[in-house]
């Protein structure tokens, strides 16, 4: 095979991530629009009330639960058999869940369609990345990982902007109708370029690759941080588009659009960098960095209020009109919280890889990473909607925070134990 033929799948693997991520943040970006389109309501089932949050927090946790019962026969699927089939398959079921969003009319709808875009997200996204890094070598996987990374961030950026835009000008069908158009030019790219899996792994992977050494270390945090991320990456855009009774800010489609786009943004530039720094330098202590400053800059987020009201920010912004004092704050905090977990995401990912494609198991290795990611990701907003309704705004941001400084604090825990003083530099 050529270096040209090379450079062709991982192009064509580097699209499948773009139209993924373009999707998936589209979604996020116009949250806070459904919630104050469909109003969730308290509602009783059985004779059990279930309130305003808990429906809020099911939006989200819909879509992670599917994720969740997914991933091990996913996984499964792509090391026994064909990655290449598998990935194509779920990008024809998430163009054909993007048509529906459309016929969306009350919050069962939205809940149902999203559980089915959450299958979708998690094949396209175990099998694009078990690809990039079963084709590279090791000495650069970390960096072609991070490569895939930035182009599903750049598509988060162009995603969060186009979506905010568009609603605003015509509502939600044409944004659904790109999406759809895009999914289809990924699997047209990556059925003509990208050559069939000839990797047959027998048996169940999982059981070995769950005693494994290192995904147990990094286990102690990824657990916890799921917790974190989920909670902050989700309530920013929450916190910007919400009304200011429900304690949000009350900005407009796009300037809650920029608060996501930041974030991407800052996180796709740094992952050009760092994923070729942890190929050189080792995983550890990029992941702990970058996941102990996610911790520190989300519990600053609660006084952005404070912080725009004493630097004087201005009352109204080219295109995003009138803003509260807190908004620009809140927009830096979003794109230092890309930077900070710019540092975590390519070591992280590049160290499953490693051990899976040593172990003869890669799609399971990422299976492992998303499972052990599932009991935050399915908790967190739910835990999230609750404090957001019954405590307050900025406690979401604390307990979130929270969490993602004890998940460090874990990890190097056990790398002390094991390793010394060469904790954050053994691996």
């Amino acid at each position: 095979m050529t270096d040209r033929d090379d450079r062709l799948q991982f192009y064509a693997l580097y699209l499948t991530r773009f139209a993924e991520g373009f999707g998936f943040v589209t979604l996020l970006t116009l949250l806070p629009t459904y919630i104050n389109t469909l109003d969730p309501q308290a509602t009783t089932v059985l004779g059990v009330t279930i309130s305003a949050g808990f429906v809020i927090g099911l939006y989200t946790t819909g879509f992670t639960f599917a994720q969740t019962v997914a991933v091990v026969p996913l996984a499964w699927a792509g090391d026994r058999f064909d990655k290449r089939s598998v990935l194509l398959w779920t990008l024809g079921v998430g163009a054909v869940v993007y048509a529906l969003f459309p016929v969306v009319d009350s919050s069962l709808s939205f809940i149902l369609i999203r559980a089915l875009q959450g299958v979708a997200v998690t094949g396209a996204g175990l099998m694009s990345l078990s690809l990039v890094g079963q084709l590279a070598d090791v000495g650069t996987r970390a960096h072609h990982i991070g490569r895939a990374n930035a182009a599903s961030f750049a598509a988060s950026i162009l995603g969060s902007l186009s979506a905010g835009a568009i609603y605003d000008a015509l509502g939600f069908d044409p944004i659904f109708t790109i999406i759809v158009a895009m999914m289809a030019v990924a699997w047209a790219g990556l059925y003509v370029y990208l050559d069939a899996d000839e990797t047959r792994v027998e048996g169940f992977p999982f059981s070995d690759l769950a005693l494994n050494r290192k995904l147990l270390t990094i286990t102690s945090f990824r657990f916890q941080y799921a917790f974190a991320v989920t909670m902050v990456r989700t309530w920013i855009p929450i916190y910007a588009g919400t009304t200011m009774a429900a304690g949000g800010l009350g900005v407009a489609g796009l300037a809650v659009a920029v608060t996501v786009a930041i974030e991407k943004g800052t996180n796709m530039v740094g992952q050009l960098f760092t994923g070729r720094l942890s190929d050189d330098y080792g995983r550890a202590l990029f992941v702990f960095c970058g996941g102990g400053g996610y911790g520190l800059v989300a519990l600053v987020i609660p006084f952005a209020p404070e912080v725009g009201a004493a630097l004087g920010v201005p009352a109204s912004l080219p295109l995003l009109g009138e803003t509260p004092p807190a908004y620009l704050p809140l927009v830096g905090l979003s794109g230092l919280l890309g930077a900070v977990d710019s540092f975590r995401e390519p070591a992280s990912m590049a160290l499953f890889a490693d051990e899976g494609t040593d172990d003869g198991g890669v799609a399971s290795s990422f299976g492992i990473r998303e499972l052990v990611w599932r009991p935050g990701s399915v908790v967190g907003p739910m835990l999230a909607g609750w404090l957001m309704v019954e405590v307050s705004m900025d406690s979401v941001f604390y307990v979130g925070g929270a969490f993602a400084i004890t998940g460090v604090l874990a990890f190097l825990a056990i790398l002390l134990n094991d390793y010394g003083r060469r904790a954050l530099t053994a691996w």
